[in-house]
């Protein structure tokens, strides 16, 4: 399966926020959309991610005012992207190996949606039913 799948089973509506909005903008944005991360978007370039791990880290436990911090002081810069083509498996691992939860989908160098590691569980989820119903299927035959 591939993440182009993932995006026609949950949508691939894209919430992006700009670098100089506030810390607070893009919460209030996460919370409207019930969404744990944000792409960075600035003149129509992916520049950066935002999280609520960012929130965490970088805001509350450093006691900074999520009112006067901008999402560029606390973004991850540089995230680590996957194309519409890309497996499951690659997500997997990259999210594994890089501790990260949230992956930007990018294609011609525009961000077309975003998975989040709960997306990608629940595709291997699917994938394994699906293979379970054919073997019950070719051994009840």
């Amino acid at each position: 399966m591939t993440v182009s799948k993932i995006l026609q089973n949950k949508g691939s509506n894209v919430y992006a926020i700009g670098s100089d909005a506030t810390v607070l903008d893009a919460l209030k944005l996460m919370g409207e959309k019930n969404i744990g991360a944000l792409p960075v978007i600035d003149n129509a370039v992916l520049t950066g991610i935002v999280s609520e791990r960012d929130y965490a880290r970088k805001v509350v436990l450093k006691g900074k005012n999520s009112s006067d911090t901008r999402v560029k002081e606390i973004m991850t810069e540089a995230p680590f992207v996957v194309g519409a083509d890309d497996s499951i498996e690659t997500c997997m691992s990259i999210m594994s190996s890089k501790k990260i939860r949230h992956l930007p989908v990018v294609k011609d160098g525009v961000v077309i949606g975003m998975i989040s590691i709960g997306d990608v569980v629940t595709a291997i989820i699917d994938m394994q039913r699906e293979t379970i119903d054919q073997l019950k299927n070719y051994i009840s035959q």
